[in-house]
């Protein structure tokens, strides 16, 4: 399989508040490349937020802005790419919140979602968040709620669910937008 898993963490509750972004890619059921910054979000953080993943306002003053970052990422957002998120609702809703903040345009590209195809391959776990699916799965896992190591988490689980399940068994999870 050929896909990039991605990962945002936010500031706040704000879809434009990207604080960090995270791709992993992977070629051949490799994984192959990472990529990982902070994002200058221009919005105030959240006490929450800051508990959750520990990026505070400090640590982004000299971080890049959002469009800047897209520069380098838009062109892995293609009609025929598989892009992966581990609850892509909430990554693709970030995604267009940003986009649409700076009047950038929405790309077209094919998703999956690795907590859907987990509920439905994997019953058995006692939930599907990203920590209880790779303990289930034995993949080790530190960091959580840090973009790298959550978007490595999600490509190990789609590769665990290839692996064990077969490619045919992911296609009805893939959706194109």
């Amino acid at each position: 399989m050929d896909f990039i898993a991605f990962d945002f963490e936010t500031a706040n509750h704000e879809k434009h508040s990207a604080c960090s972004v995270a791709l992993t890619f992977v070629k051949n059921n490799q994984i192959t490349n990472e990529y990982y910054t902070l994002i200058k979000p221009e919005t105030p953080f959240f006490w929450r937020n800051i508990q959750v993943h520990g990026i505070k306002e400090e640590d982004v003053a000299l971080a890049p802005y959002f469009p800047e970052v897209w520069y380098h990422l838009k062109d892995y957002f293609t009609e025929n790419q598989l892009i992966v998120a581990h609850n892509m609702n909430f990554d693709k809703s970030i995604l267009a919140g940003c986009l649409d903040y700076y009047g950038m345009p929405a790309p077209h590209y094919k998703t999956l979602c690795t907590v859907q195809s987990s509920r439905k391959l994997l019953p058995a776990s006692s939930n599907h968040r990203l920590n209880t699916v790779c303990d289930y799965l034995n993949i080790p896992f530190e960091n959580h709620h840090h973009a790298l190591a959550d978007s490595n988490a999600c490509a190990k689980i789609l590769l665990h669910l290839e692996e064990q399940f077969g490619e045919q068994a992911l296609k009805p999870f893939i959706k194109s937008i």
